[in-house]
């Protein structure tokens, strides 16, 4: 047994005496009867008894009274307002205040602290992600919801223990903001404790004007952290000079994915906006990302069944093209798409659609072909662009990149793909299938590095398959021409320098958000150390009318993504003085369009290890799929992350034919807290690949059946039989 599984295995054991300890001591308090002696009534009989004994054994009977403060309050027990109004009866008004003070910290603390080792461990098994959000929340705003939860006494502090021992919420945080919090209402009852002759009844001390004032004063710390804010807004923009009149209710700097879609939230409730782009409407998606390269893609699948002729009963197949004539296709394809996201079809919808250079003069103002737009806020969509490496000798050799390979009329005899990320992936495969001899070259483990390693595997072996040299483990280090032609050097992990020969070298090493030459490090707008736009959970910068969405705020650089954050964008640009939406990054999909397809959604495995995150995994091997089977495309796999014993939905990774596809049905699972059990549940229709998705539903049950149970029913069935 391994020292960590010892160490599980001591502090469960640790949990459960707690929980008896716990149950045992507030078992015997009501068992005792000692309830009965925490009420006014009986402090009232008592008075003159404990005075007498106060004066005999002052400091004694003191820390006799912290010490049952502390474990009434540590134990959620009943009582801990009489216990307050006897410090003022006892002690008076100054000792009783700063003893109940102490106590009552201390003891809710100890709550806090054993809500947290008790329980915290099985709801992050259970509800990692959901709470990693909530302790996210609480890392940035929890002081002020905490305080304002002690300051309310419709809020019972018990309960208000537990439940934060239950989020991230630092201890020390947790001690002081409790500590402050609970002194208004410790003064007012010890004050009461002082006064106990005209007390006769908890409501005598809590008028219906003192508990309002005490729910004014806890709900005050929101008031001024929202009061705060809007001061902060107001400096912000107060060296500005502010028009009396906008010309717009919303600039859109960016005509990609993410513009379009803010440009048309904002025509749909009627806001005067204005979407600037100053090239193709569209953007990368549809120029030169998603829409080129799954036009190139579908061409390329085709040469590579006719290759495949003899697994569908054909005796040969063959294909003639010319390179150019399959690239003028995929220029047709961005024709045919373009009107969806053309500035005929936004100004239609309301949109002024605007062709220029944009530059940001101010928070109202914005520069376009010499014009003035005012307007009171902005959203920048501005996107990404490749990144160039800093290699010597780059510039002597033909190079292309994601944007620029579209370009291309003759196919290259040697193609170079520094990268193996998704991009590298599919234009790899794409080429490979055209003809051209492929080399991957990137300085990680495996290829699609961002993938579990047995998930990335099923990828590489079809590209190897299909003629491309992968070289893992492999960094860049000069290029060089040769009398023959380029040469890349890399230095090989453990095997020296490796000199790799070709005609053209795509550029796939990711891309980098598109932020410099608009005006924003004029105006000092944050931008984060990954070289996005710095921005808050409402996807707004620090200046508090600009907004960014896409590619340019990150964290993730998919379309849909830009899509989801230009909703919110757009939303909290218009209405921030009223209300705002916080994105919703729960959950994220994605798919790698290589051939078998990659999707994932939620964590990997790699990830989960990383986390230290409690998980089970259960994989299907598509290749027992009936359908995969009839289709000639039985590879691949479906893997599922789960909580260890529970069917909660952690993360899925399917990597086969259509994964694309496949994924969303474990997307709309995780993402309403739909589990394995109900995916099992449900009828899919045969023959289909979605059976794939509940065949691994099936594998997970199979895994957590339990032997005593079916030993049972082997017996009853025994039974049956006579």
């Amino acid at each position: 047994m391994t020292s960590s599984t010892q160490g599980k295995g001591l502090k469960t054991r640790l949990r459960v005496l707690a929980v008896v300890v716990v149950v045992a001591l507030i078992a015997a308090f009501f068992a005792s009867g000692l309830q009965s002696y925490f009420t006014l009534a009986a402090l009232s009989e008592r008075r003159a008894e404990l005075d007498q004994f106060q004066s005999a054994h002052r400091w004694s009977f003191v820390a006799a009274y912290t010490g049952v403060y502390i474990a009434a309050t540590a134990l959620s027990l009943p009582g801990a307002v009489v216990l307050t109004i006897a410090a003022g009866a006892m002690f008076g008004f100054p000792v009783g205040t700063a003893v109940v003070s102490v106590s009552s910290t201390a003891g809710a603390t100890l709550a806090f602290l054993l809500a947290r080792f008790i329980l915290r461990e099985a709801l992050l098994r259970r509800y990692g992600a959901r709470l990693a959000a909530v302790d996210l929340g609480f890392k940035r705003d929890g002081a002020v919801y905490l305080l304002s939860l002690r300051l309310i006494p419709a809020v019972p502090f018990f309960l208000v223990n537990i439940l934060m021992g239950l989020t991230g919420v630092r201890t020390i945080t947790y001690i002081l903001v409790s500590w402050l919090g609970m002194l208004p209402a410790t003064m007012v009852y010890v004050y009461a404790g002082t006064q106990l002759g005209a007390v006769h009844a908890i409501g005598d001390i809590l008028s219906p004007g003192l508990f309002f004032a005490l729910v004014l004063l806890g709900v005050f710390p929101l008031v001024a952290r929202f009061g705060y804010g809007r001061y902060r807004a107001h400096q912000a923009l107060a060296k500005y000079a502010r028009p009396k009149r906008f010309d717009y209710n919303l600039v859109v700097i960016g005509g990609g994915s993410a513009g379009l879609i803010a440009s048309y939230i904002a025509a749909t409730v009627r806001a005067k906006v204005a979407l600037i782009e100053r090239g193709k409407m569209g953007g990368d998606c549809l120029n030169t990302g998603c829409v080129p390269s799954k036009a190139l893609i579908r061409s390329t699948r085709i040469l590579a069944y006719g290759n495949r002729a003899r697994e569908f009963g054909f005796r040969s197949l063959s294909a003639e093209f010319d390179f150019a004539e399959i690239m003028d296709r995929v220029h047709k394809v961005i024709g045919e798409i373009a009107p969806h996201d053309s500035r005929e079809r936004y100004s239609a919808l309301g949109v002024e659609c605007i062709e220029g250079e944009a530059r940001i003069q101010d928070p109202y103002r914005v520069v376009v072909n010499g014009r003035v737009l005012t307007t009171r806020a902005i959203i920048v969509a501005t996107g990404a662009e490749p990144i160039i490496p800093q290699i010597p000798g780059l510039a002597d050799v033909p190079t292309v990149t994601s944007e620029t390979i579209w370009n291309l009329r003759v196919l290259p005899s040697r193609l170079l793909v520094l990268g193996g990320g998704p991009i590298g992936c599919e234009l790899a495969q794409c080429f490979a299938r055209l003809g051209a001899k492929v080399t991957i070259v990137d300085m990680a483990p495996h290829i699609l590095a961002k993938e579990d390693a047995d998930i990335a595997e099923i990828v590489a072996t079809r590209l190897r398959h299909e003629g491309v040299t992968l070289l893992t483990r492999h960094t860049a280090q000069a290029f060089a021409r040769r009398p023959d032609g380029p040469i890349l050097r890399c230095a090989a992990d453990g095997a020296g320098t490796v000199e790799v020969p070709f005609d053209l070298a795509l550029l796939a090493l990711g891309r980098r958000a598109r932020v410099g030459g608009f005006g924003l490090e004029d105006l000092g707008v944050r931008i984060a150390p990954n070289g996005t736009v710095e921005t808050d959970a409402y996807l707004c910068t620090n200046i508090p009318n600009i907004y960014v969405c896409g590619d340019a705020a990150g964290p993730y650089q998919f379309t849909h993504v830009a899509a989801h954050q230009a909703w919110y964008a757009g939303v909290n640009a218009l209405f921030d003085r009223f209300y705002k939406l916080r994105a919703d990054y729960r959950v994220i999909p994605w798919t790698t369009f290589t051939d078998p397809e990659v999707a994932r959604v939620g964590l990997s495995e790699a990830e989960a290890r990383a986390a230290n995150i409690p998980h089970e995994v259960t994989r299907y091997d598509i290749a027992d799929l009936d359908r995969a089977i009839a289709d000639q495309e039985a590879c691949g796999m479906v893997k599922v992350l789960t909580p260890p014993g529970r069917d909660t939905i952690l993360g899925a990774a399917i990597a086969g034919p259509d994964a694309g596809n496949l994924i969303a049905e474990f997307v709309l699972a995780m993402k309403h807290g739909i589990g394995l059990k109900k995916i099992l549940g449900t009828i899919h229709v045969y023959p289909t690949l979605a059976e794939a998705n509940k065949a691994a539903a099936g594998a997970w049950r199979r895994q957590h059946v339990s032997l005593r149970a079916l030993a049972l029913v082997e017996r009853f069935h025994a039974w049956q039989r006579g």
